[in-house]
């Protein structure tokens, strides 16, 4: 619920500093997010939800590198409809975990329709916390989307969507193991406590801490229909603006060692403008232009070694963070162009400028002198300015094998704009807060899409050539933690991808997926595993997130119920292999089996569901990150271990819904 690291095909990134690019970008509506950080949200009343794969930037918004994630919410339609759901589920340890959703919407007017969604959810918490016994992990979510649409002629149509969202929960639920360079975190057991194991929940902070977030969302979408290419004009206006204030337990321990309270205010705005029309029957022609401003302000505050003080108080606080602001201007243009009846040209190219101002208070100089960099009072001693530019084509081509396979092949290069490290924690004058460069990806596939008979069959082949890769590097440091953002690399990265569906019978559907990586450095700029120089043995270190097999298994059984309705079953298991966290491979994420399962019974009519169902019921352990923490804390406080944010394990619940 906090922040939005996804990863697509080896590329993502690990960072919760505000200002940083996502490497897959997320976009709600067509409105490109600009801030990975507070994002993570419940959705509900969906109308679609897409994954691209790939760099993504021909066809709307915003350039990326990884992927784009496309969420579409419902609009208020031609018919009268409304829904209400209401779901709990448990675990073995925690608490009730409860949600209840409602929709209603439909025309009021020949040409005016509204649509009105709310959703609650009161989390109790999955954990519990063996420092005190109490149940953790807790939230409490509340979301109002009231949506309006207008028809004003045959040729036009009006959407405004706005959502409220209000968040407060639990900070992040921390364990500390054993890290990558074997020392356990070191406070467990002289207070009395078990260190935990790393494929265990076991868990025991003193500070529960909390992330309280607001954020409001307006976009504004108009669809004018034209004569010129039987085509489109598309406008869709962005605005999103979020307070949000959190406090974690870093240290995972049952003791102060490093807590970490932070403050961050957001707003962005945006506007797209495009065109997509079809001429002669052989030419589908699109072409836009996009601009994107983003205002970041940053409170970063850490309190260590409370310990010393019996817990009243902090040993020593620092407090920094900065002021970002992002501008983007884009121009984006493709074609598809059938050469024959079989044989498609795909081309494409956008030119991105975006240009970064940062102001930076860097935290040890402010040693025990509170400040805030959001009320004006911290000493922003960095200040800088810079601009990139990009030019990123696409190339490629489609054969239609017949009317249900095709190949295709292209070629495609994604760019990611430099930027500044809002969190400068390092005491070496050498390290700054930036800028650090662009990042290019050049990505090339070829692959198979079919359907025949009773399934569907997709296959591809891609091979990444990733320039000046931007990380975040996590060391350990005399303040905890030091994170700078460099281009620490250049990699290549060879994938395979196939996923099938069959029908079995005419009420046994069979799914399945598997993906494999080779991912590997082909020039290293940064001594990754911290050994004091760069040589090969950096070169040959594993990429973080990037999994070499990934693959799933799933199945989906219907079953008349007499003359009431019927039963629908699901099952599916999805395999992780064991992947690289951090750059130096001392911390890493374990590899996971994830079994989900789930029985819906259905009316005739429609009206009425009734399910019950289960999620991870393996009960795998699933970590966040692992960050990598200091063995003292300036040769005083004994510390150790990591930083490793814990999901839930198996849990099960039952849902109902009814549709009027």
């Amino acid at each position: 619920r906090g922040t939005a690291n996804f990863s697509i095909r080896g590329l993502g990134i690990n960072s919760s500093i505000p200002g940083i690019d996502p490497t897959v970008g997320l976009f709600i509506n067509g409105v490109y997010i600009g801030n990975n950080v507070g994002v993570v949200f419940d959705s509900f009343d969906l109308e679609s939800i897409e994954v691209l794969r790939g760099p993504q930037g021909i066809l709307f918004g915003r350039n990326v590198t990884g992927g784009a994630i496309l969420m579409n919410t419902r609009t208020p339609g031609d018919e009268f409809n409304a829904t209400f759901k209401a779901a709990a589920d448990t675990g073995e340890d925690g608490g009730w975990n409860r949600y209840l959703m409602g929709a209603v919407g439909g025309p009021v007017t020949d040409t005016f329709g509204a649509r009105l969604t709310l959703y609650y959810n009161d989390d109790q918490g999955w954990f519990e916390n063996d420092f005190n016994g109490q149940n953790v992990g807790k939230v409490e979510q509340i979301v109002a989307r009231p949506t309006l649409s207008w028809t004003p002629t045959d040729t036009l149509d009006l959407i405004m969507r706005y959502e409220r969202s209000d968040i407060e929960g639990d900070g992040p639920v921390a364990q500390s193991h054993r890290n990558g360079s074997g020392v356990e975190p070191l406070q467990f057991e002289p207070n009395g406590f078990s260190i935990p194991d790393r494929n265990s929940f076991d868990i025991a902070y003193d500070e529960v801490g909390f992330q309280d977030t607001e954020s409001d969302f307006l976009t504004l979408q108009a669809d004018q229909a034209v004569d010129l290419g039987d085509g489109t004009i598309t406008a869709i206006f962005g605005w999103r603006q979020s307070e949000g204030e959190s406090l974690g337990d870093i240290d995972g321990q049952p003791v102060w060692l490093f807590h970490a309270p932070s403050a961050l205010e957001t707003e962005q705005s945006s506007f797209e403008m495009r065109y997509t029309g079809t001429f002669d029957e052989r030419a589908t022609f699109t072409a836009g232009i996009y601009y994107f401003e983003n205002e970041i302000n940053y409170d970063e505050n850490r309190e260590f070694a409370g310990v010393l003080f019996g817990g009243a108080m902090p040993f020593a606080t620092f407090h920094g963070g900065g002021n970002l602001d992002v501008e983007t201007y884009g121009a984006f243009t493709a074609l598809d162009y059938d050469l024959n009846d079989s044989l498609t040209l795909n081309v494409g190219i956008r030119f991105s400028y975006e240009e970064k101002q940062a102001e930076v208070a860097t935290l040890p100089p402010s040693q025990d002198m509170p400040c805030s960099v959001i009320g004006g009072t911290c000493n922003l001693d960095f200040a800088d300015k810079a601009d990139w530019d990009s030019f990123a084509p696409k190339l490629g081509a489609t054969y239609h094998i017949s009317d249900d396979a095709r190949i295709y092949a292209h070629w495609t290069r994604g760019f990611r704009s430099g930027g500044y490290n809002m969190r400068n924690t390092s005491l070496d004058p050498a390290d700054t807060p930036g800028p650090f460069d662009e990042e290019q990806v050049d990505n090339y596939e070829i692959g198979y899409k079919s359907t025949f008979g009773r399934g569907k069959l997709n296959a591809a082949v891609f091979y990444n050539e990733v320039s000046d890769m931007q990380r975040e590097l996590n060391k350990p440091g005399p303040i905890g933690v030091i994170q700078l953002i460099q281009n620490t690399a250049d990699a290549e990265i060879l994938g395979v991808e196939v996923d099938a569906t069959y029908a079995i019978l005419d009420n046994l559907l069979a799914y399945a997926s598997v993906g494999y990586i080779d991912a590997e450095y082909s020039e290293v700029a940064i001594d990754l595993n911290e050994d004091g120089v760069v040589d090969s043995v950096d070169k040959g270190l594993d990429l973080p997130r990037a999994p070499e097999l990934t693959y799933s298994i799933g199945f989906s059984f219907d079953l008349d119920v007499g003359d009431w309705g019927y039963a629908s079953s699901r099952v599916n298991y999805a395999y992780r292999d064991e992947t690289a966290y951090t750059d130096s491979n001392a911390g890493f994420i374990l590899e996971q089996e994830i079994v989900d399962a789930g029985i819906d019974l259905r009316s005739n009519d429609g009206q009425w569901t009734f399910s019950i169902y289960g999620k991870n019921l393996l009960d795998e352990v699933k970590h966040g990150g692992d960050t990598q923490l200091p063995a003292d804390l300036r040769g005083v406080v004994p510390w150790g271990g990591t930083f490793s944010p814990l999901s839930k394990g198996c849990h099960y619940g039952a849902e109902v819904q009814y549709n009027f």
